[in-house]
């Protein structure tokens, strides 16, 4: 071995003479087949060391490489270093295959593979798996693949996006259950796999070991310790991109299967290989250097290599407590006690004090040894330590990560991921990439400890559990500071400082995560809690956290700078504290865990303990200060609960004594003050971030770990303490005591006057919450989940996914009540009913939502738990507003119910105690204080406290115990007279206890200092007995025993004589006065005695106050007198309605039925008739509102007066309004008034508009024109009509793909490209329309206004600096009156109303003059009222309006001409916008005429305006008239003048063109406004030529045979007299006159094959004629109804065609319809037909002696065009998901990070894709203008979201997939299957043809071209 060590190729060495340069250039595979086979022999000693000479060479060979990436000069490797590194992996993988080919290699290998886990390991944003109804761990996760293969049909499984990355878990089942496996793995297969031979891992057995240590030879080369000041990440990332192929090369082996895994096992763990190569021995220096590197990081590290005994000897003893090790640390400042100076961490001195502190803190010496020490014994040890010093590159973690199904290797690196531990956070710690890092921290440890087999192996071994918490200490101590809760000065608790990055960017939740992730599996749980050590450890840990984040309260100024901390320290709580504490919890569930929870209890008192002396806590809390964090107690409540609940745990047994409940209670108490302090303003001065640590600490995913534990807390110290203690504390900490007064004034010197009366209702609805919840004291989990549900049902309807985020669910995932577990759904089921989501077009788009059941509303509404669980208070309010509205519509109460009260669920005895407090004297006299001072009217008083104060009666009498007998018998005891309010403590007596005089304090000012004490009547025997009692007391206190009930009689006494005393001590002598301490020093006015009569019981104060409350004297009369029944048997409901006077009523029943003496005593007081009341004065208060009252009645009056005038205005908008939403027309014909535009009354001449700016209504004229608002826009939904009815689907495989040669767009492309190549330019462009692409749409709301005051409009919204969702500068508006978004104004052209009726009268001209008529009118220029030549305002506008029209689409959907720019082009453009605004009416009609009316667009249409328009521009082209098609439509010509221009090209023959844009241009070409019988004539004669377009396509049609039968019948009856009204004798001339022609030659076989062989009947012959004519048809209805105003009858579809022809006026009106309709009865010829039909066939046969093909081509033209649809999608979204996201893009063949796919074609593209950017347009933009001409609809594949793209703006439309809960799952974040919303869908496609998305959908921002 000495050989080959010198044989290694040192850097300066020169290279070894005896290898020749040759050497390296051998052929490679003999080589290493020679090396084989010498191995391969018994004797290898030979073949070995030749080997081993080789690796050293090549894998040396690499060497400079290194050395480059350091920095110094490249020693000289052959050809630079990739060469050398190319090399060197060449040469492993020819080593490894022996020989043989690599590919082969591999392929051998896989064969030996016992696939029986998956362990795919991926990185972050990799779309996985989870099934909850298989997963045995909660972090099981399965790659796409295997979840397809397995079946997880109805289970609760969903697909997520990892954030850190993961690994497959199919196969194991440690973490899933068998039954999930996917087919693939569900094969046990290691039986039948042979096994491996040797010789075929043999060589991989020798080289591995040498490429393992040559990687980590260059890892220890690579790393440069940073610098101080400088991150070095950059070297790094050099370093390790330099050994990517070599990572990758390890990668690649390891996915060789389990073979291949095994022997690379059996290298990375191998001990002796590693002491071997790297122990830096023997003479080779660079493996020596390389050592040293290697020992220096150790050192860097603050980590010892065990052999250099360094400075360990400081170790304290270990008793010293972590009281002392906290005083020594507040005592050491500064740099005290470096250990280490090469620590890094020591460098600044805050942490060298943490060190000084850590010594100390440590229990035992081994802890020591856990942060400090580390041994390295195999290279997988050694691979660790550079992963992490390298910060977990990912290639190396995918590496370790793949190697996991290996069993053996799972252990070996689990327990040296263990050793690492420490490390790892050390270097976390330091990292600035900590979020990266924890990440891939997580993403190796979640394989790690989810299996709890090997969890509990390295718990055992390794002390897994001692390092976790360890390294979490030492983590936390880094961050400590002096708390200042309770006594700032001597405090000695330390706490985290929330402000710290490590808090801040809980950089610490990797640690944290492992911990909670151990906690889950029973063994290692049982281990903790059984160990004390750790126990107190962690108490120790968990201390840390207990008072952080304090807040002081501002009393002056607004504090400077808010911190944001509050949510570090609550999430800090929630993961370090909360979550762990529930994974215990989950194992203490049975009675055998007894002995864990006492362990818990126990340390955690200590622990309080220390804390209360460490913060020098007596008995009261500092005032203004509170803090929301005190895990011990919350830890100990919790352990508590589950001992009762689940441990039949005697509750005595783990309470500590009466002076430590008394503290425990007094901070969750401040915390419940506070809140109530927050809400009524009184922190406002420290900002809004102090609301967001109320909200937070109720809110859903805290509350559980945070409120409950506390009010559960303070229930059982309620329970254990003295009642009059405990109220009186309440009333204490929430600063009301001075409010409690009979007195009408008083001074409160700790509260402002504001705030009083909402922390009075604070106090008693915290007494109300803790009196009637039972989360812990008694509920069963489902009635928990049930509570929590009706709960939030009640405040709103909830989705399903919001629910299950709201309701607190128990933290621990093995708790069994895991979100949409069985019991959550069924409990849903129980309480709510499912609203699917309703559809309005127009309206927004609903969600599925769950409300309540009315039984729930009727008997579980709970307002307590409403109340405890509103993170916002208006959620109450909303939750009673739905109440009432319940009970309204029910009929179960009229007026305004109060929250009804609800009988609670039993107390579990062991907090039977909690009652006490109803039955005390101390909150006796404050109910009926309370309840003398509403009946008074005293200030600061609400209903909301005298519904709380019934509340407590209520509950006080449903849970009264003892029964009466007894309690009358023992009054005269003397512990009765302590008080001298009432003579017991059961309420039920109480209550007609009457009580005659109080003495009160009061300011002099008070109106009670007036009167005369009066006698002392009832100085009872009490009073003296009372005095002689006082002094005793006193003395008691005095002596300094600080007994438990001395606390309770000072603190009952102090709050007694701030309380009123009463009749009893009014004889006694006056008092000084009260103890300073409650007197606000010099306060003025000064404090009297007073002494006020009352005579009144609580029994007397609640029936006057029904009175009160009613209205009415004596309105209080006992049931029972009636009917005694109620008595005997009373019925009180669980739960009931109703509102103060119902509650009073049904308090006095419950006291009747349980005391006769009460019954009497109600009884008495209803008889004596109570003396009217004299009115009241009012005082100012009431009269203010009665003022306001007026005065709103006044406003609303002026209102409704506004209001009337403002609808007559807007009458019309709400017309259109309505309809913007319904787009797809009812069928009745509608009576409405039509718009105002064509409403007049007759005697009106001129139309009459209203303009919504300025208000006036006038006509529109020359220099004053008056406007439509409109919107331009570009539209393709005609091209998209395809020919076929079969519907496109979205392609969801490489096969299915979309061609668009059939739509719409595309024939009448080929269609005029044909044309163009045979015909004359400017000829071709009259015979077609465009527009199908790219037509530009024009609609309107209906609203008008003068043009100037539009442009004084948009003046204004040019200088209005609010961002808008328009571009003013592109012309873009909101219309002012109804916010319609609009870009245009289009002029209305001045002109009477009445010369439309002139215009329509029928004459009885002949068709003939017509024709003339029409000639000539043709041929006149400019036939307007006005010329086109004076500039007026209307001219001006009009142009304007055009080039807008012109401006909406793009240049290549305009200019279609050869010559660019030939005013042929504008001409053809300008009629071609009318036919688009046509044909798209046509659309939104459903494609027909058949509904009629005066269609709900009539009232919005502008077609009439924009003729007007069109047709005063098409004036300004003249056609010449020898091109004017409208002479070869009439008149015959003579034959031979074709025959000169033979060099010329033809014009276009006049069958081939398309009749509907011969009509237009007729149209548009005459005069304005059109007669309605010159309309009529070119209807007729453009008929005439469409019929004969519909013969000659017929004939084409068929075949030879029928032509010829058909030319023989017609012939016969050619000289009938209505032979041209014969479709029969018209065909078969036409056939006869095309014979002459070549067009029905050239019939080759193959054309026959195409031409369908149907038998034309005559019934198929006349419907396919009728079929041609009909788009036409309708066309021109469509026009006529807009051009003349007249209705359109409506039909059935199989009348379409002769109603319609009969309104043109093309039916004689005379013709009867009994027999079969023929459409040739419609014909009209102007000149004889068979002479006309002659010469237009001519034409043709002269085009087809040249080209039949063509000429064939174009006469079958396509009319019959579908309704455009968007593509059909499949019916689950995961077919889409699974095919798209992982698609790569056909421009940048990329798998595009945001992939979408437009919804009309099917194209894929990247969304705000750089690649596929052109010329600053991404390719969404770009691709919307393509297909859409500017409206684009995508799909978001990985959002599962439509975006719409309309021109420069965009907006998100929202889902049309939905969940089964009728939710979308927008970015696919809860990751459920997802299913098709058909009705969603349709109303995207209805809004795309509708061209209404600028309307519909509100929030638009622009893209700049970015999408």
């Amino acid at each position: 071995m000495a050989a080959a060590a010198a044989a290694a190729v040192g850097g300066p060495q020169p290279p070894q003479p005896e290898l020749p340069a040759a050497g390296l250039a051998l052929d490679k595979a003999a080589t290493a087949a020679h090396l084989k086979a010498a191995l391969s022999r018994p004797d290898n000693r030979a073949g070995a060391e030749e080997l081993q000479a080789l690796l050293e060479r090549v894998l040396s060979a690499e060497r400079p490489l290194a050395v480059a990436a350091d920095g110094e000069e490249a020693a000289a490797g052959g050809g630079g270093p990739g060469a050398a590194e190319e090399e060197a992996l060449e040469w492993c993988k020819c080593l490894l295959a022996g020989g043989g080919g690599y590919e082969e290699f591999c392929a051998a290998v896989r064969a030996y593979d016992p696939a029986a886990l998956c362990g795919l390991v991926w990185t972050a944003n990799f779309v996985a798996y989870r099934c909850r109804t298989c997963g045995i761990s909660p972090c099981m996760s399965l790659c796409a693949e295997c979840f397809h293969q397995g079946d997880h049909t109805g289970h609760d499984f969903n697909m997520f996006r990892s954030q850190a990355g993961g690994a497959c878990d199919c196969g194991d089942s440690n973490v899933m259950r068998e039954s999930g496996f996917c087919r693939r793995h569900q094969i046990k297969s290691s039986s039948n796999i042979p096994c491996v031979p040797k010789d075929l891992l043999m060589m991989s057995e020798f080289v591995l070991p040498r490429f393992i240590f040559c990687l980590i030879q260059y890892l220890r080369e690579g790393y440069n310790e940073p610098a101080a000041d400088v991150p070095s990440e950059k070297d790094l990332s050099k370093v390790l991109q330099l050994l990517e192929p070599q990572i990758s090369f390890l990668e690649d082996l390891t996915k060789m299967g389990g073979a291949m895994r095994s022997v690379l096992t059996q290298v990375l763990t191998n001990q002796q290989n590693y002491k071997d190569l790297t122990s830096g021995l023997g003479e080779n220096t660079c493996a020596k250097k390389s050592h040293e590197k290697y020992l220096i990081a150790l050192k860097s590290s603050g980590l010892t290599y065990p052999e250099d005994k360094l400075v360990y000897g400081i170790q304290e003893p270990s008793a010293g407590t972590s009281t002392l090790a906290v005083q020594g640390f507040a005592g050491a400042t500064g740099t005290l006690g470096q250990l280490d100076s090469s620590d890094e961490e020591d460098q600044d001195g805050s942490q060298g004090l943490g060190k000084r502190k850590r010594v100390k803190l440590s229990s035992s010496t081994k802890d020591q040894s856990i942060m400090d020490v580390l041994k390295h014994k195999s290279f997988l040890e050694e691979l660790l330590f550079w992963t992490i010093k390298y910060e977990f590159p990912q290639k190396m973690v995918t590496f370790l990560l793949n190697m996991l199904p290996d069993q053996e290797y799972k252990v070996a690196f689990t327990k040296t991921f263990v050793q690492h531990y420490a490390f790892i956070m050390k270097t976390l710690k330091k990292s600035h990439e900590s979020d990266t890092m924890s990440n891939r921290i997580v993403h190796i440890s979640v394989q790690l400890f989810s299996n709890e087999e090997l969890a509990r192996q390295v718990t055992e071994e390794c002390q897994l559990l001692d390092i976790m918490v360890t390294v979490l200490l030492y983590m936390m101590e880094s961050c400590l500071i002096k708390s200042e809760l309770q006594d700032e000065e001597n405090s000695l608790h330390v706490v985290v400082n929330c402000g710290e990055a490590l808090l801040k960017n809980n950089t610490y939740w990797p640690l944290v995560s492992d911990f909670i992730n151990i906690l889950s599996h029973q063994s290692v749980a049982k281990k903790f809690l059984e160990d004390h050590g750790l126990l107190v450890t962690w108490m120790n840990f968990v201390s840390f956290f207990q008072g952080m984040n304090l807040n002081k309260r501002e009393l002056n100024e607004h504090v400077e700078f808010e911190s944001q901390t509050y949510y570090a320290a609550f999430a800090a709580e929630l993961e370090a504290c909360a979550q762990p504490m529930w994974g215990l919890l989950s194992h203490c569930k049975v009675r055998e865990t007894q002995e864990y929870t006492r362990n818990v209890v126990r340390y955690c008192l200590e622990a309080l303990q220390d804390w209360f002396d460490a913060i020098n806590f007596v008995d009261e809390p500092a005032p203004n200060q509170v803090t929301f964090h005190l895990p011990l107690h919350r830890y100990y409540a919790m352990f508590l609960s589950k001992a009762v609940k689940c441990q039949e745990l005697d509750l005595d047994s783990v309470l500590p004594d009466q002076e430590m409940l008394m503290k425990l209670m007094i901070h969750p108490l401040q915390i419940q003050a506070s809140l109530a302090e927050i809400h009524s303003n009184m922190w406002v001065r420290n900002g809004l971030q102090i609301k967001g640590q109320a909200m937070t600490y109720v809110q859903s995913h805290f509350c559980n770990s945070m409120i409950d534990p506390d009010i559960y807390l303070l229930q059982v110290c309620a329970s254990r303490l003295d009642p009059d203690y405990f109220i009186s504390s309440v009333f204490e900490r929430f600063k009301v005591v001075d409010l409690l007064t009979m007195a009408s004034q008083h001074q409160n010197t700790v509260l402002d006057a504001e705030h009083e009366r909402s922390m009075l209702e604070g106090a008693l609805t915290f007494l109300v919450i803790l009196l009637s919840l039972r989360l812990h004291l008694g509920m069963s989990d489902d009635e928990i989940l049930r509570a929590e549900m009706v709960a939030q049902l009640c405040m709103n309807d909830r989705t399903h996914s919001s629910l299950l985020d709201l309701i607190p669910e128990n933290p621990n995932p093995k708790s069994g009540i895991i979100p949409g577990s069985y019991s959550f759904e069924s409990v849903l089921s129980a309480v709510a009913d499912f609203k699917a989501p309703v559809f309005e077009p127009g309206g927004s788009m609903q969600q599925g939502m769950y409300t309540p059941k009315a039984e729930v509303w009727d008997q579980e509404f709970d307002p307590v738990m409403v109340i405890l669980r509103t993170v916002y208070r208006r959620d109450v309010q909303s939750a009673m507003d739905r109440y009432t509205a319940f009970l309204k519509q029910n009929g179960k109460f009229p007026g305004n119910p109060w929250p009804p009260y609800k009988k609670r669920t039993p107390l579990h005895p062991s907090y039977k105690g909690l009652m006490r407090l109803l039955h005390c004297k101390t909150l006796h006299i404050v109910l009926f204080t309370l309840l003398y001072k509403i009946l008074m009217d005293h200030q600061n008083l609400s209903e909301h406290v005298l519904c709380m104060v019934l509340y407590l009666i209520e509950l006080g009498l449903e849970n009264s115990a003892d029964e009466e007998s007894d309690e009358e018998a023992s009054v005269c005891g003397p512990e009765r007279c302590h008080d001298s309010w009432f003579p017991g403590s059961n309420l039920v007596a109480n209550m007609r206890h009457f009580i005659n005089y109080v003495r009160v304090r009061v300011p002099e000012t008070a109106p009670e200092v007036k009167r005369d004490s009066p006698a002392s009547t009832s100085s009872d025997s009490l009073g003296s007995l009372q005095s002689s009692r006082r002094p005793k007391v006193l003395q008691r206190e005095n002596s300094g025993t600080a007994q438990v009930f001395s606390l309770v009689a000072e603190r009952r006494k102090k709050f007694q004589e701030i309380i009123n005393r009463s009749s009893n001590e009014a004889n006694q002598v006056v008092r000084p006065k009260t103890s300073s301490k409650w007197s606000a020093p010099g306060s003025a006015p000064q404090l009297t005695t007073a002494i006020l009569e009352i005579k009144e019981s609580i029994l007397s104060l609640l029936i006057k106050l029904h009175h009160k409350l009613s209205g009415k004297q004596n309105s209080y009369y006992p049931p029972w007198l009636d009917d005694i029944e109620i008595l005997i048997q009373p019925e009180i409901p669980k739960y009931s309605h109703g509102d103060g006077i119902t509650a009073v009523e049904r308090i006095l029943l419950k006291a009747a039925l349980q005391s006769r003496m009460n019954k009497r005593i109600i009884e008495e007081i209803c008889r004596k008739v109570t003396p009217p009341v004299p009115p009241r004065k009012v005082t100012a208060a009431e009269k203010k509102t009665l003022d306001k009252e007026e005065r709103r009645q006044k406003a609303r009056e002026r209102q409704q007066k506004l209001l009337a005038e403002f609808a007559s205005r807007q009458k019309s908008f709400m017309e259109t309004a309505m309809d913007v939403e319904r787009f797809f027309f009812s069928d009745s014909p509608e009576n409405d008034i039509p718009m105002e535009i064509t409403t007049a009354e007759p005697q009106v001449s001129e139309a009459v508009y209203d303009c919504v700016i300025c208000g006036q209504s006038g006509p529109s004229s020359e220099d004053r024109p008056t406007g439509l608002v409109v919107l331009l826009q570009a539209s393709s939904v005609l091209g998209q009509c395809r020919d076929n009815t079969e519907p496109k689907k979205l392609p969801i495989t490489e096969e299915e793909q979309i061609y668009p040669w059939d739509t719409c767009a595309a024939v009448h492309d080929v269609r005029l490209s044909l044309l163009q190549r045979y015909f004359k330019d400017s000829s071709c462009l009259l015979a077609v329309s465009i527009g199908w692409e790219g037509g530009v749409y024009v609609q309107t709301c209906g609203h008008t206004l003068h043009i100037d005051c539009h442009k004084s409009y948009m003046e204004s919204l040019r200088n209005d600096q609010v961002l808008q969702g328009f571009s003013v500068d592109k012309g873009e508006f909101t219309c002012p009156l109804c916010r319609q978004f609009a870009n245009s104004v289009l002029p209305c052209y001045p002109g009477s109303n009445m010369e439309n009726n002139l215009w329509q009268r029928p004459s009885n001209k002949s068709l003939q003059d017509l024709i003339k008529e029409v000639e000539e009118l043709q041929g006149r220029p400019g036939a307007f009222p006005v010329s086109i030549s004076s500039e007026t305002n209307l001219s001006k506008e009009m142009e304007s309006v055009m080039k807008d029209i012109k401006n909406t689409t793009q240049k290549k959907y305009r200019d279609y001409s050869k010559t660019p720019g030939s005013p042929d082009n504008d001409f053809l453009f300008m009629y071609s916008v009318a036919r688009t605004n046509l044909e798209l009416e046509l659309i939104h009609r459903g494609g027909n005429l058949c509904s009629g009316g005066a269609s709900t667009a009539g009232k919005r249409s502008c077609l009439n305006q924009l003729f007007h328009v069109l047709a005063l521009h098409m004036r300004l082209y003249s056609i010449d008239s020898e091109f004017n098609p409208w002479g070869k439509l009439t008149q015959l010509e003579e034959m031979n003048s074709q025959l000169g221009n033979e060099e010329q090209q033809p014009e276009v023959p006049i069958l081939y063109h398309d009749v509907t844009s011969l009509l237009l241009i007729q149209i548009l070409m005459m005069p304005q406004p059109l007669r309605k019988d010159h309309f009529t004539c070119i209807v007729k004669v453009l008929f005439a030529l469409l019929y004969t377009q519909a013969l000659v396509a017929l004939s084409v049609k068929c075949n030879e045979e029928d032509r010829s039968a058909w030319k023989h019948t017609g012939a016969l009856k050619k000289n009938t007299c209505d032979a041209e009204k014969s479709y029969k004798v018209l065909l078969s001339f036409v056939i006869s006159e095309l014979s002459k022609g070549k067009l029905y030659h050239e019939e080759g076989a193959q054309e026959c094959a195409m031409v369908s062989p149907i038998a034309w009947s005559s019934e198929s012959m006349e419907k396919y004629l009728q079929d041609f004519c009909l788009p036409f048809l309708r066309i021109t209805s469509l026009l006529q109804h807009h051009l003349f105003g007249e209705d359109l009858p409506s039909c059935q579809e199989e009348e379409e065609f002769s109603v319609l022809s009969s309104c043109l006026g093309l039916l004689p009106t005379f013709y009867q319809t009994e027999h079969p309709f023929i459409s040739a009865s419609c014909l009209d010829w102007p000149v004889p037909a068979f002479d006309i039909i002659a010469q237009w066939c001519s034409e043709i046969n002269s085009f087809t002696e040249r080209h039949a093909e063509q000429g064939k081509a174009l006469l079958i033209q396509e009319s019959r065009w579908k309704l455009p649809h968007l593509l059909q999608l499949p019916e689950n979204y995961n077919t889409i998901f699974q095919y798209y996201h992982r698609k790569t893009c056909s421009v940048c063949t990329k798998v595009p990070k945001d992939p979408a796919v437009c919804l009309v074609c099917g194209t894929f593209v990247c969304l705000k894709g750089l690649c596929c950017k052109q010329q600053s347009y991404c390719e969404c933009v770009l691709h919307s203008q393509n297909c859409g001409a500017g409206t684009g609809i995508f799909l978001l594949v990985n959002a599962s979201v439509i975006i719409i793209i309309r021109g420069h703006r965009f907006c998100l439309w929202g889902s049309v997939y939905l969940d089964a809960h009728g939710e979308e799952d927008r970015d696919l974040r809860r990751g459920k299957p997802l299913y098709i919303c058909k009705e969603r869908y349709k109303v995207l496609e209805q809004q795309w043809i509708s061209h209404t998305f600028d309307h519909i959908n509100k929030r638009w921002g622009p893209h700049y071209n970015g999408l």
